[in-house]
């Protein structure tokens, strides 16, 4: 079984090198789905990819 690796809503913060406000209102829009632990998020990898692929342009 292969290990699902998560990403907290800080960590996609820095790596997409916007305020963390911009990655809670893309959770709260549905734009970018979550689970939510306790009072953190964690977004799977898999969800972050696909995500980046749907804002991709063309």
């Amino acid at each position: 079984m292969r290990k699902q690796e998560y990403y907290t809503a800080n960590e996609l913060a820095d790596k997409l090198r916007v305020n963390i406000m911009t990655i809670y209102r893309y959770i709260k829009a549905g734009k970018l789905k979550a689970y939510k632990i306790g009072k953190e998020f964690r977004i799977d990898k898999k969800e972050f990819n696909k995500f980046l692929d749907k804002v991709k342009t063309k």
